[in-house]
Parts: structure tokens; sequence; C-alpha cells
């Protein structure tokens, strides 16, 4: 998976510790064979998420078509 600039999240969004995660613009790195995305807003600051949770931006599709769980 190539890493998508710009994608956003849910409210209530919560990260795989439990905690609520910021309402921003973040980075996908990736989505792991458990299921997580890995979404960073910088260099320090990165979340494993679900990917239901995350806004793609417009126009985005995957490569293959599909959906963003792995």
């Amino acid at each position: 998976m190539q890493n998508v600039e710009n994608v956003r999240v849910k409210p209530e969004t919560r990260n795989h510790k439990g905690f609520f995660v910021l309402e921003s613009s973040y980075k996908l790195i990736d989505v792991n064979k458990n299921g997580w995305a890995l979404i960073c807003l910088d260099e320090a600051t990165c979340h494993y998420v679900d990917p239901d949770d995350l806004k793609m931006p417009r126009g985005w599709k995957s490569a293959d078509g599909n959906s963003l769980s792995a």
C-alpha cells in the first residue's frame, strides 16, 4: 500500500489502546495483517486505528479496488 496523505478520522475515533484520537489530517502509512491502520500526524505522533474510522481523500481508490481491510 502506498502512503496516503490527508486522511481524516471520524469523530470519536479511538486508537488501539482505547484513547481518543485528535480529529485532524493524517498520513496513512499501512494497514497491518491484524487489521489496524497506522496513521501519523507527524514523525513523532502515530496511532493504530480501525480502518473503518478513516475518511479517505476524495477520488482515492485502493490499488486493487477494495477496502482498506488487510
